[in-house]
């Protein structure tokens, strides 16, 4: 028993853990002390809670607010009320904190070695730090796939599907763990849990509210994601993202769809190498090419969305057996041009007139996303060393 109670203090309390926690902590302390001005995201957050006990229209937008729009469904009211009964101040360290904590264990919990975890997060820690300072939801989101993903590795279909149906509802994303599916092995059970969960979750907001009002503000947030993707088009903080790159790049409209249409058929394709289904490594590549492609084939993709494409690259790059040049270049760069583009330690010019201009921030996630593609359909997965 002390044996196995050292090794879980281990694997929680390590040098890698003090470090993305620490990160973490900065972020959100120095994002506060700026003033509530600053962290206006977690304001908005924080009054979805509030709104939807008072039913008070959850997209409308004051004119007369410094504040943004909210985005994301329902359903987030209840997951930002643990937090909304805080002082502002408190709300948005807890808030903070917990999305970082929660991408953490979900990352801990990859079925890959101890080592490989490490790198993953080590390799993620800039991106973490964006997003939270941010106060967004990006890391919450990212940890919601994975989990989905390592409960249908366990076979626990029932609630790897509850983690796909509340990122589904909460910020749509969340979704892309639907595809999991094709690796389960309890096909009808994964298929009636995720209605389940889906009738649930999406009647769970009108215990604090009322069903009328819930049903209303379904039907608003769809036309608000339709209005918001309009103006990310034409956006250069918004839209960091394929589509988006090469708008900038070559002055060519309206290609959303031409470029999503073809990136879910390379989704579609590696299901029908139906022998490499059973590797884990397999598995693990599609997983990285499911958080990488949700964010760089999204019109809303922005600066601090990129936590969950970069987790993805730290995964395939863990898979690779061969750690070659090439990949270590392509794994240097991202860190770069993706992550370090989004701080300071980054040079300004080359940001203001070159990456944010032109979108570059996505071209590293990109490439990575093509190997993988490449890999998926070509690569024997069968003599991959295990990871």
């Amino acid at each position: 028993m002390l044996t196995k109670n050292f090794r879980v203090y281990k694997l929680y309390i390590s040098f890698t853990a003090i470090i993305w926690f620490l990160l973490a902590i900065i972020s959100v302390v120095l994002k506060i002390k700026l003033g509530h001005d600053k962290i206006g995201n977690y304001l908005i957050f924080e009054n979805v809670f509030w709104n939807t006990v008072h039913q008070t229209n959850l997209y409308f937008v004051n004119p007369a607010s410094n504040l943004g729009s909210y985005l994301y469904g329902p359903l987030f009211s209840i997951v930002i009320a643990p937090f909304a009964i805080f002082s502002i101040n408190m709300g948005a360290f807890f808030w903070g904190l917990a999305n970082a904590a929660f991408l953490f264990f979900a990352i801990r919990k990859l079925p890959v070695s101890y080592k490989n975890q490490n790198i993953i997060l080590l390799f993620s820690a800039v991106e973490m730090m964006t997003s939270v300072q941010n106060m967004q939801i990006n890391c919450l989101i990212a940890g919601l796939i994975i989990f989905a993903f390592i409960f249908v590795q366990k076979e626990k279909d029932f609630w790897a599907t509850l983690f796909i149906a509340i990122g589904f509802l909460v910020k749509i994303y969340g979704i892309v763990g639907i595809t999991f599916i094709l690796f389960s092995r309890h096909k009808l059970k994964f298929t009636l849990s995720f209605g389940f969960w889906l009738i649930v979750l999406f009647c769970l907001p009108m215990l604090i509210s009322s069903p009328s009002f819930i049903l209303h503000s379904y039907s608003e947030w769809y036309y608000t994601l339709i209005s918001k993707d309009t103006a990310n088009t034409f956006s250069d903080m918004q839209n960091i993202s394929v589509m988006g790159m090469v708008r900038h790049i070559f002055k060519m409209k309206n290609l959303n769809l031409f470029i999503a249409l073809p990136a879910a058929v390379f989704y579609a394709l590696p299901f029908l190498r139906t022998s490499q289904l059973k590797n884990l490594e397999f598995k693990l590549s599609y997983l990285a090419l499911a958080l990488i492609g949700v964010v760089i084939f999204s019109s809303s993709a922005e600066s601090p969305t990129y936590i969950i494409a970069v987790t993805g690259v730290g995964i395939w790059y863990i898979v690779q057996d061969q750690k070659q040049w090439p990949v270590i270049l392509l794994l240097i760069t991202t860190f770069l041009l993706t992550s370090l583009s989004s701080t300071d330690f980054f040079s300004q010019f080359i940001k203001l007139n070159y990456v944010r201009p032109y979108a570059l921030k996505a071209l590293p996630c990109f490439i990575v996303w093509v190997v993988l593609v490449y890999q998926l359909l070509r690569k024997d997965f069968s003599v991959v060393k295990n990871v």
